[in-house]
């Protein structure tokens, strides 16, 4: 029986930053996010030989492990080996083969999906029971511990529910609530929102240093984050979509204040031709730096936005929202 898994990647509209300790267990965070239709796809495919192998199939590389000596840390599939070894999956006899829609570095929660991924494919090999809170904390163990992959807690709860979730960070406890959004308001999202690729990867390691050597004096500024994210929760459950989109500029305003490099001067550049030609509002996706950026455009100037970043080395993203969370099956 060979084991599949589809994880998706996602945009945070508001919120990030409040979810990166220590402010969540000293002041309590909150993210608005959704995941979207670009994923992280996984394989698990029981072999006889006494050996693990990994495929990235994105990047042409090829590890196999025979031993549990062969699982340390190195920069290389550190991910896999540190979800083999959380789950006592060392025994081998199988391979395993992942692909992503998106680099790491693009914002959009990538290197997340795929630790949620290994830990959904090998929990599966292993007909081992977790809900989802379960499974979300276990690759948050395996990224964010393990690994020691700088970032915040949202991104695995985001790729594991699916759909447009308000997640608190209440000290230690993490409830993902669920909106329940009318359909019309999905559409209506949907057409007036552009996402881009600006051309440039991001360092998020560094920023997230930044943002926690600047902690204390950004105490403030992440409150009033925290309260952007409430009125743009509220104004996206009543279809208050143009207040949406300046909530977005507003709350790009204070992100930008985390740290030096969540912004440089292309991100910059794009944001300023987009406000030029209709956007009411956007942010750079994730911690910053690089990757996607995320824009609320007037509906009929969303071609001209399109148009002119793309002129200054941008890239437009096609991409719909999914409202169903990680999924998996088997197949023969």
């Amino acid at each position: 029986m060979i084991f599949r898994c589809k994880a998706p990647l996602r945009l945070c509209f508001s919120g990030e930053g409040t979810d990166v300790p220590p402010f969540p267990e000293e002041h309590d965070g909150v993210v608005l996010s959704t995941a979207i239709d670009k994923f992280v796809f996984g394989t698990l495919k029981p072999t006889q030989e006494k050996s693990i192998e990994v495929k990235s199939l994105d990047y042409d590389i090829v590890a196999k492990y025979t031993t549990d000596k062969d699982l340390k840390y190195n920069g290389d599939l550190d991910l896999v080996k540190a979800a083999i070894k959380h789950l006592k999956a060392d025994s081998g006899m199988y391979n395993i083969y992942l692909h992503s829609d998106a680099p790491p570095g693009s914002g959009l929660g990538s290197s997340s999906a795929t630790a949620v991924a290994v830990v959904c494919l090998l929990k599966e090999w292993q007909n081992k029971p977790m809900t989802d809170y379960e499974l979300a904390e276990v690759a948050y163990k395996v990224e964010r511990e393990e690994v020691k992959i700088k970032g915040g807690k949202q991104d695995h709860y985001v790729t594991i529910f699916g759909g447009f979730n308000f997640i608190e960070f209440v000290g230690d406890k993490i409830i993902v609530n669920p909106l329940k959004i009318d359909m019309s308001t999905i559409n209506e999202l949907q057409y007036h929102l552009l996402l881009c690729y600006t051309g440039q990867n991001k360092l998020m390691g560094n920023i997230i240093d930044q943002q926690l050597q600047n902690y204390n004096d950004n105490i403030d500024t992440l409150e009033r984050i925290k309260d952007i994210t409430h009125e743009i929760k509220n104004k996206l459950l009543t279809n208050n979509l143009d207040q949406f989109g300046e909530l977005l500029d507003e709350s790009w305003k204070y992100k930008k204040q985390l740290a030096k490099d969540i912004t440089n001067d292309q991100i910059d550049k794009l944001y300023d031709i987009a406000k030029k030609h209709g956007a009411v509002g956007g942010k750079i996706m994730g911690a910053g730096g690089g990757g996607f950026m995320l824009f609320y455009c007037e509906f009929d100037k969303k071609h001209n936005v399109a148009e002119e970043l793309e002129k200054h080395g941008a890239q437009i993203a096609e991409f719909d929202f999914e409202l169903r969370g990680i999924q998996s099956w088997q197949t023969v």
